[in-house]
This record gives C-alpha cells, structure tokens and sequence, in this order.
C-alpha cells in the first residue's frame, strides 16, 4: 500500500530457485550475476516450475483507465472482492481458473481496502472528498469541507451491493482491520491512518492514534466511532535520515500507523506504524495495550504490515521502502532494505518481546524501471510448517518458507517483465491463498489467478476457509 495517504501510486528471473535472507548473524546468499543481467521481456510473464499462472481478468469498466489502481482483497464464500481506488469488484471464483465478475461498484476514494463480514463489506476512503456518497468528487483544500473515513454495503445480493452507512474518522482510513468481539454480536474495525499536516482541518498533528469503530452485526447502520486510543504517548520514533534515500539512513517518524494484523484467538495484535513494530493485547477490544515496541532505523524506513504465523510466536513485518514506488529490489539497495524482517516473540504476557531473526528478500534482480518492494501476503494452511505467499509490486509473487526464522527460503514465484504500457505498471498490492489457489490484484493488470504445486504446499488444499479478511488471522488445524 503506498506510503503516501493521499494517493501516490505507486525481474530477471532464475532457472534455480534461490535463497536470499540476512540474519541476526550474516548473509546467506544474494542473487547471481545472472540475476543482474536476465531480465523478462515487457510483460512477459516468468514462474519457479512449480508455480502456474491460471487466469486474469483485466482491470474492467467503470474501474478502468485514469485513477485506477488495484488494492486490496477479501474473500467470502466463492467471491473474492477486490478493491480499487475508482471503487470494488466482486468476483465470482466457484472456478478459478475461469473466475468472472459478478458486480462492479464505482466509489471513488483512495485505497478503498475491503474486508467482509457475512453479508458485510467495509470500505476504506484515506482521501478527501466533497462529501461520504460515491457520486463525491476530490476536495484537496484541507480548510474546506471534506469527508474520509469508513463506509459499509450490503452485499447479501453479490449482483447489487447497496450502501448502507457512513463513519467519518481523523485522517481517513489508509487500511483497516476487523476484530471480531467474543460473543459473535458484534465486529470491531480498527482504522489506521496516518500522515496528519497543520493545513487539513480534520487531520492535525499529533496524530499517534488509531479508531475504533463498532458495528453490531444485526443492525450495522448502528455503527458508530467509540473510541481513539493514543498507541505512542511519548510521539514514537521521531524519525531519522533524509526522505526519499533509498540506500541506508532514512526512517520515517512515526504519526499513526499504517496496517494492523489481528489474532483474535490469541488476543494479540501487530501493528507496522511508520517507523515503529508493535505487539499489543486486543484481550479488551476496545483497548488495546502495547506491550512491547521495536525499531530498526538501520534497515527498516517504513514499518509496513504485519503477518503472524498460525502458533501466533513469529511476526513478519514489511519494510515499504520509497512507498512502494522506488526500484529497490537491486544490487545498489541489497538485501537488507525493502525486504521481510522475521520476528520471534518470546516471553509471556505482558512480558513478551518482539526478537529479530532474520531478513528476507526476493532472489531476482529488477530493472531500474521496476517499483519492487515487500507487500501484502497471507500464510499458507500447513500443519507444521510456517509458509507464507506475498506480494513484491513489479517483482510479483513469492512463497516463502520461514519455519526456521533464522533461514527463511524461497519455495515458488511468478512475476512479471516491465510492463509495455506504463499505464499497466506497479505490479502486484495483494497476494493471498484462498481455498487452494493464489489470488493476486495488480496495480494495473487486474486479477490473476495463480496455483502451486510443490510437495511442501499440496497440504493446503485440504483446508476451507468460508471467509477470509488477510488482516483477521484465523487459527487453522
């Protein structure tokens, strides 16, 4: 997701798969020579042997053309939904290698991220607009009326979602996350937004808060704003270095962050807030606790989100260096920047520590053209296995193995060459498993499907979600 809130937008490949991390200790492999000198052909499309392109859908009418960009997904049933910044597609994926569109909704507003809830969708607007409807237009003067916030459809008719209700909150909404209560009445949405500047009216500094929204489930139009909690009383990392360095030395201050991971099950929570990781207790929904705060001005410029593995002992979190629209995946910005940083937690209770292991990068060069940088992804339901599949912008797709934290290794990728039309470009936002194949929404290209077959992976088709927001893990057995 682009580190700037108010809507920037945003590979040689080898024969043999490789492993590239860093960890606590040293460098265990970097790419080839052959890596920095192979490269793709425009929009030529490359995999490991064990991975296989499946379908796209191109992006499609009305979400389409100037101010499209693919976001974020959710998955409920046999639809997946994928947002855009020009609104939502619901895609009808009871066969997935002949996914079909089943409903377009234009909604302008920036990133519009998408979580479901039963017949719930909930929508993020992280940019101003003339008022809450999806007939709004752009309002760039902070001093002047403006809404952004959360809204909520209806989509029990998969053919004809219906708007049902507005929640305006501070500084938009840059993503969001659902935290279902303990009695199953209700949904909390934990809003992260970020970015807050002495000219706009309803984002002024110090802005180191999330908002939590409730929603009763059998009367969402009841939603309402209850309350803000401050995350970083003493401001959080203050930030260091020069804006747009993308070899060593910048890290962005923090004011809010920009994703949150949840573990209901665990009452624990992962937040990646600009130049800070955190893990908190969610066990009181509506105050949730930090309970320990890392930081790594060395290598991390912006802590980006956040992936637990399915015994809730390890977080991935992602570094968005140059906001997703520099080329970073390189020989000149290495292995240690824009890349994976595992963690262990360690500890009980309030005792528990976020303990670094190790980095991770892909092991394919990128052209100078291409915008690469670590993004969203989802685990894989393995039993005894921690195994993730994520997106790298222009540099695809890519499972990794981080059972052992100290060597986390690559299993499988796809990617793209530099797109021919550079209205195409930006690559890969969301990659996510879903019910036995790779769900991927392109910044330009639309929505591919993608499968795996490897014998350390053929274990999650046995598994069946019914529903799956990325950032609400679920314990699998």
């Amino acid at each position: 997701m682009p580190s700037s809130r108010r809507g920037r937008r945003a590979t040689a490949w080898l024969a043999v798969l490789g492993t590239t991390a860093l960890t606590a200790t040293g460098l265990l492999g970097v790419p080839s020579a052959a890596a920095q000198s192979q490269f793709p052909a425009p929009d030529q499309i490359v995999t490991s042997p064990n991975v296989k392109h499946v379908a796209n859908i191109p992006a499609t009418a009305p979400l389409k053309g100037t101010g499209s960009t693919g976001t974020d997904i959710a998955f409920t049933g046999d639809y997946a939904i994928a947002g855009n910044y020009l609104g939502f597609t619901i895609y009808d994926i009871k066969n997935p290698r002949q996914p079909k569109i089943a409903s377009q909704v234009l909604c302008p507003g920036s990133q519009n991220d998408v979580s479901v809830s039963g017949n719930l969708l909930f929508l993020s607007t992280d940019s101003r607009r003339s008022d809450n409807s999806c007939s709004s237009v752009a309002q760039n003067d902070g001093t002047k009326a403006y809404w952004e916030g959360m809204k909520i459809f209806d989509i029990s008719d998969k053919r004809n979602p219906r708007y049902l209700k507005a929640i305006e909150t501070d500084c938009g909404s840059h993503t969001h996350t659902l935290v279902p209560d303990k009695r199953g009445k209700d949904v909390y949405i934990y809003v992260s937004s970020y970015a807050p500047a002495p000219t706009i009216s309803k984002c002024l500094p110090p802005h180191d808060k999330i908002s939590i929204i409730k929603v009763p489930l059998k009367n969402p139009a009841a939603a309402e704003l209850i309350a803000t909690p401050n995350l970083f009383p003493d401001g959080g990392n203050p930030g260091s270095g020069t804006p747009g360095n993308l070899e060593l030395g910048y890290t962005s201050a923090t004011s809010g962050c920009h994703d949150i991971t949840v573990f209901p099950s665990k009452d624990l929570a992962a937040g990646a807030c600009m130049g800070d990781g955190v893990l908190m207790d969610i066990s009181d929904r509506e105050k949730p606790r930090v309970i320990n705060r890392v930081q790594d001005d060395a290598h991390f410029a912006f802590w980006h989100s956040a992936t637990f593995n399915n015994a809730g002992t390890k977080v991935i979190f992602t570094d968005e260096l140059g906001g997703g629209g520099g080329a970073t995946c390189n020989a000149k910005i290495g292995q240690t920047r824009g890349a994976d940083g595992v963690y262990d937690i360690t500890g009980r209770g309030d005792a528990r520590k976020l303990e670094f292991r190790s980095f991770f990068k892909i092991s394919r060069y990128q052209t100078d053209g291409e915008n690469c940088v670590a993004h969203n992804g989802s685990l894989l339901p393995i039993p005894g296995r921690d195994v993730m599949v994520q997106a790298w912008y222009m540099g695809g797709v890519q499972v990794v193995d981080f059972t052992n934290s100290m060597i986390p290794r690559e299993v499988g990728y796809f990617e793209r060459g530099p797109a021919a039309d550079a209205a195409e470009s930006g690559g890969v936002w969301s990659a996510y498993y879903y019910n036995g194949f790779i769900y991927s929404s392109d910044l330009g290209k639309g929505f591919d499907v993608l499968e795996i077959n490897d014998p350390l992976t053929d274990q999650a088709k046995n598994y069946r979600w019914t529903e799956l927001n990325v950032q609400t893990q679920q314990t699998y057995k």
